[in-house]
């Protein structure tokens, strides 16, 4: 049996999950691609895939796809999961900060229509073990996220403080409060973190923080979890996409829980 897929948001994410669609999963069908701008879809789309689907309005994917693939700028992520749940299908999100703040509504929502959403565990590891760890007692969780200055630019939380973070010359700690807070002041920069929060003891217990430095050229990632169990952490340093806020390590996770959905052997919790 084939799942159909449709692909909403069609940058730096979704054009990679479309390549590996059609190229390495078999039992998976690209059925359709939804973006802000049809026409730059279409030419990505042709450019990129053998044989591309339709490129079509966000009603047309849901119509068309057992599982919508959400890779869009967080200001699309509530059209994009109220329309795929409000259908019974499936969501499999990259936009995991988006949810926080209407993460109740989403679940009664996917509940009462037959839905179920999916967040990907995008450019952070470790999520088996914190979600293990939060069966029993864990007393903190620490999120340290470094990123190149530039992969910062333009983040509102910065903007309503005047900082420019392309003007450091050393690492500047730019942010340092909840996992909720990070994700409402740096929408594109920290989905790990709703990852992270939502796998362990919630986005207000979950504390992070964001470190401007121009010494690296790639995004870093530090979680430390400490609990009744012991001790653990994990270290993630990600090459970014063309994209500088999005590792290649995130779209490489929607791919790997599009062949965890349809496979017949689940390896993880």
């Amino acid at each position: 049996m084939v799942t159909t897929v449709g692909v909403a948001g069609f940058g730096a994410i979704g054009q990679r999950v479309a390549v590996a669609i059609e190229r390495t999963l078999p039992s998976l069908r690209l059925t359709a691609i939804t973006s802000g701008d049809l026409a730059k879809a279409r030419a990505r789309a042709d450019a990129l895939l053998q044989d591309p689907p339709p490129v079509v309005s966000l009603a047309e994917v849901v119509a068309r796809a057992d599982v919508v693939v959400e890779a869009a700028p967080a200001s699309a992520f509530d059209a994009i999961a109220t329309a795929v749940l409000d259908a019974g299908k499936t969501l499999l999100a990259v936009s995991a900060g988006a949810l926080l703040d209407r993460y109740d509504a989403y679940a009664d929502l996917a509940r009462r229509r037959g839905g179920h959403l999916h967040v990907a565990s995008g450019a952070i590891g470790g999520l088996d073990a914190l979600a293990a760890a939060a069966v029993g007692d864990v007393h903190a969780v620490v999120m340290t996220t470094r990123k190149p200055p530039a992969a910062l630019a333009g983040a509102p939380y910065l903007r309503a403080r005047g900082i420019d973070p392309a003007a450091f010359t050393a690492p500047q700690v730019v942010f340092d409060g909840t996992a909720r807070e990070a994700c409402r002041g740096f929408p594109a920069n920290v989905n790990v973190a709703a990852a992270v929060s939502l796998a362990g003891i919630g986005p207000d217990r979950t504390r992070v923080r964001i470190v401007a430095d121009p010494t690296i050229d790639r995004n870093m990632h530090d979680v430390e979890v400490t609990g009744a169990f012991g001790r653990f952490f994990v270290h993630n340093d990600t090459v970014p996409t063309e994209n500088p806020r999005t590792g290649v390590l995130a779209a490489q996770s929607v791919v790997a829980a599009l062949r965890r959905l349809v496979a017949p052997i689940r390896v993880g919790t």
